[in-house]
């Protein structure tokens, strides 16, 4: 069964970036959060299962309005999409393909971003309603995996997730990705108190890798 599949932001499709905020502690959700978007990421995902998760989204939705679109990740159930829809989500990501998962997301009129790794696993999501398709985890085939998928798939959009880093990103826009999941390589330690001053500097090189033109800016 199908689901209404919800477009790109135009957030995602100018920056294609989805910062990824995955957390032993919630305690530095906050400033992080703020702190990536001081840098111009617009896109950002906090993981169901970050401690304090849902409060973070719904304390900045608040804090920065509607020119930062937030998402919750590692949604696998109805029930956790209800509960990322109450707390402002506009957006949720999932490691795998749940017809109930995106049904549920449909009925909240949020983007689903569903993880898939084959071809067949691709197809399906994206018949599910898939606004994008997580490829994940991505480093087990790198761009090049991702390319070779886009050659029959070419009309579903590709998100590659896990293992993407600031040195591989640019490769896997190239590949024909709609954008790009990144997490531990941005954050590095700056959900454990690490320096923020750092976490700006790594995301404000990720978006000149990953806004549109900049491989044409660099050549």
């Amino acid at each position: 069964m199908s689901s209404k599949k919800i477009p790109l932001s135009d957030g995602l499709r100018q920056t294609r970036v989805i910062a990824i905020l995955r957390g032993r502690t919630g305690e530095h959700l906050d400033p992080v959060i703020d702190a990536l978007v001081e840098a111009g990421v617009r896109c950002l995902e906090v993981t169901m299962n970050t401690p304090g998760a849902l409060e973070a989204v719904r304390a900045a939705g608040q804090r920065h309005g509607t020119g930062v679109e937030l998402g919750v990740g590692t949604v696998r159930t109805p029930e956790q999409v209800d509960r990322a829809a109450e707390a402002g989500a506009r957006f949720i990501v999932s490691p795998d393909t749940d017809g109930d998962v995106a049904t549920r997301a449909s009925a909240h009129d949020l983007a689903y971003f569903p993880g898939a790794f084959t071809a067949t696993e691709v197809s399906t999501a994206a018949k599910l309603g898939a606004s994008a398709v997580k490829i994940f985890p991505a480093s087990l085939g790198g761009p090049g995996y991702v390319q070779e998928l886009r050659a029959p798939l070419d009309d579903i959009e590709m998100l590659p997730t896990g293992g993407v880093s600031l040195e591989t990103a640019r490769a896997y826009l190239d590949a024909g990705a709609c954008g790009i999941g990144v997490g531990g390589p941005l954050l590095g330690d700056a959900l454990d108190g690490g320096d923020r001053t750092e976490l700006s500097r790594r995301a404000r090189a990720l978006l000149s890798e990953t806004r549109p033109g900049a491989a044409a800016d660099a050549r």
